[in-house]
């Protein structure tokens, strides 16, 4: 009786897992076995840090409204209850998008917001 040799479906899942790993560095591009560690470990790292990059995006943006908030005499927290006090619903991407490219119309949301805490 001849030997089973798996066919074109073991070849197929092989391929797919060097198709994903192409790029990286040695065996772990060429070499099944490795491949698949590297390949597995990298869809991990990948889900995972598809989360992260959201909390890194939200503390930077509130670094730099802090930082533009502060320059206009007001704290972050500050800021944020003055905003939600004035009913202004802008989120913290935009703030920062504010903070940054229009000094000028970020400081007159900062004074709405201050005029409603008082």
């Amino acid at each position: 009786m001849p030997r089973v040799k798996r066919g074109f479906k073991a070849r197929r899942r092989r391929n797919k897992v060097l198709k994903l790993a192409k790029g990286y560095r040695g065996a772990r591009g060429k070499l099944f076995r490795s491949a698949t560690e590297a390949v597995d470990r990298g869809l991990k790292y990948a889900f995972r840090d598809r989360k992260v990059k959201k909390r890194d995006f939200r503390a930077l943006w509130i670094s730099r409204i802090n930082a533009a908030a502060r320059e206009n005499g007001l704290s972050y927290s500050r800021l944020v209850h003055g905003l939600k006090q004035a009913q202004i619903g802008l989120d913290r991407k935009v703030l920062a998008q504010l903070a940054v490219a229009d000094p000028d119309g970020f400081t007159a949301v900062v004074d709405k917001a201050k005029a409603r805490m008082q």
